[in-house]
């Protein structure tokens, strides 16, 4: 039997844009022999739709979308994801649901039983889990049809009391299909495709595995959907952060895996932090090349569909000369086209000379258009209104803030004329300790960095000059400073980044308390100095814009810590 996997990017609520794309890939594979054709979780709607699940129009017209592609299913069968409606009146309204449609008609469905509640999902909030398990029976073959999270269930995964495969297995089938809408970060493909072959061998069937590629706001989505023979092997593989198709032929016989050991017998809840717990190593992990060139695809990806996908097509930020803004400028740059996106330079009386000079040469390298509004007449206006009021007192954090929000309101003022939409370049370092002025370098519609680290930073930029050039090297190699007063840099209010990188990497990615970490080896003054801005600074990022997330761990959707909490405080 031929199957043909169309690995697609949705626009979540985007009926029409999304059926269209579903029926061309249909047209496609029934042209080249296919049998069978998969698209992944919720791909009718798009994934995540939240609380657009709420709307009875919403379910409408998931329904509305099915009738409509069932109607192109008259000689190959069809595997979509949509919500379906709980028939009876005990449970949740909705199940999450893998439609097989054929011959024009809904010729079964499956409902995804195991429902994820950690990090970003919440679908325990609007689905159903499912209770019952039915073999999909299709021109002579037995489908055991599941739904992403429902392969994690594999073996002792502590989180689930059911595992599907286990009650599907009692009706012998002989092939895996799993539709899966699994988000990117930067080694889960790794970990997903573990957990795909631990399937494959503790069951002894061969897999065929459909996942969605995309970017729904912060969630970026890399594709990569594989199949598997019984044996363990990897047949197929599709591409990375792009839509891609291919067809498979998935022959009659029934092989066995007996012998084999399993990529995974029991499930590790920590597998993707427990080989880099070493603190020793984490910087090295972080930086890792494989991890940098993933890391900004994801990036690109993300800032791509979230212009498009929102109907934006420009961008501007404030290119300080710094190294977050230099990298953020030629993401943004790759992802748009240089031409739509600006960048305004904005110097004040403590910024150097090759700050200027250093920003200038990045956008002229970049070929983007560039402006420079000096803020000192702006912040001088702000000190004489203020001097009344501020007196005769010292210079201090209040002075250094109306310097950053002087330029917020410049480059929002310009992002207001002319219909761009301000990218925030504060990286994950600065944000977890709250290095930052809120409504003036913490504005933005979208953060580009917020899920990167600091010496991910400086890794990306050596990334982007792999081949030539592109940001100035003085930028690169030149302390960081928000130049908010004479001789300023980070390290004077910070630790130096890759020891803060390492403290902050245990505390939010791997969620160790301060006895954990200062067990580690790690200076104990550090460590209670780092978690207490952390902790304390939950109000500032609690107002900040979407993150693009590339790590297990991003502040905002994924991440939920009480603002007025005492611990660490």
């Amino acid at each position: 039997m031929k199957i043909a996997l169309a690995q697609q990017n949705y626009h979540i609520g985007n009926f029409a844009a999304n059926t269209q794309k579903i029926i061309a890939a249909i047209h496609k594979a029934e042209r080249e022999g296919a049998d069978l054709v998969v698209f992944s979780e919720l791909s009718v709607c798009g994934y995540p739709p939240r609380d657009f699940l709420e709307f009875e129009d919403f379910i409408h017209q998931c329904y509305a979308a099915i009738d409509q592609i069932k109607a192109h299913t008259q000689s190959i069968g069809v595997i979509v994801g949509a919500p379906q409606r709980n028939p009876v009146p005990e449970g949740k309204d909705l199940f999450n649901a893998a439609w097989l449609l054929y011959e024009g008609e809904v010729k079964a469905v499956a409902h995804k039983t195991c429902l994820p509640t950690y990090d970003v999902f919440d679908e325990y909030r609007y689905f159903e889990p499912g209770y019952t398990w039915d073999i999909v029976p299709f021109k002579g073959r037995r489908i055991a049809l599941t739904i992403c999270e429902d392969i994690w269930a594999l073996s002792e995964n502590p989180l689930y009391r059911i595992c599907p495969m286990n009650e599907l297995m009692k009706q012998r089938p002989d092939l895996m299909v799993n539709i899966s809408a699994s988000p990117f970060d930067y080694d889960h493909d790794e970990d997903r495709k573990e957990i795909i072959r631990a399937n494959v061998l503790e069951y002894g069937l061969p897999m065929v595995y459909c996942n969605c590629v995309g970017s729904q706001t912060e969630i970026v989505f890399d594709g990569g959907s594989v199949v598997y023979d019984a044996n363990g092997e990897m047949v197929k593989e599709l591409k990375y952060f792009e839509e891609d198709f291919a067809i498979v032929d998935i022959d009659g016989s029934y092989i066995t895996a007996s012998g084999a050991t399993p990529a995974i017998r029991k499930f590790d809840k920590e597998m993707r932090v427990s080989k880099i717990s070493d603190p020793d190593k984490i910087i090295d992990y972080l930086v890792a090349e494989n991890n940098i060139a993933q890391i900004y695809c994801a990036l690109v990806l993300g800032i791509r569909d979230y212009f498009s996908k929102m109907g934006f097509s420009k961008a501007i930020l404030g290119s300080s000369g710094g190294i977050d803004s230099a990298v953020t400028l030629a993401l943004a740059c790759d992802a748009l086209g240089a031409e739509n996106v600006r960048a305004i330079l904005m110097p004040s009386q403590y910024s150097t000379t090759h700050s200027v000079t250093d920003a200038e040469q990045l956008s002229r390298n970049l070929g983007n258009p560039y402006d420079i509004i000096a803020i000192k007449p702006v912040y001088d206006a702000f000190i004489q209104s203020l001097a009344p009021i501020f007196g005769d007192l010292p210079f201090s954090v209040a002075e250094e803030n109306i310097q950053s929000r002087s330029r917020g309101n410049l480059v929002m003022a310009i992002a207001n004329k002319f219909g761009y939409i301000l990218l925030n370049t504060s990286n994950k370092s600065e944000l977890a300790t709250g290095y930052g002025t809120l409504y003036g370098d913490m504005a933005g519609g979208l953060s580009v960095l917020g899920d990167v680290y600091k010496m991910q930073v400086f890794a990306l930029a050596k990334y982007i000059n792999r081949n030539k050039e592109i940001i100035p090297v003085n930028i690169i190699t030149k302390p960081p400073s928000a130049e908010l007063r004479p001789g300023q840099k980070d390290s004077d209010s910070l630790p130096e980044y890759d020891l803060l990188d390492k403290v902050l990497y245990q505390y939010i990615e791997r969620r160790q308390g301060p006895t954990e970490i200062i067990a580690m080896g790690i200076d104990e003054a550090l460590v209670k100095r780092v978690l207490k801005l952390v902790n304390t600074n939950e109000y500032k990022r609690n107002q900040f814009c979407p993150i693009i997330r590339v790590s297990s761990k991003a502040f905002g959707v994924g991440r939920r810590m009480p603002i007025v909490g005492k611990y660490l405080s």
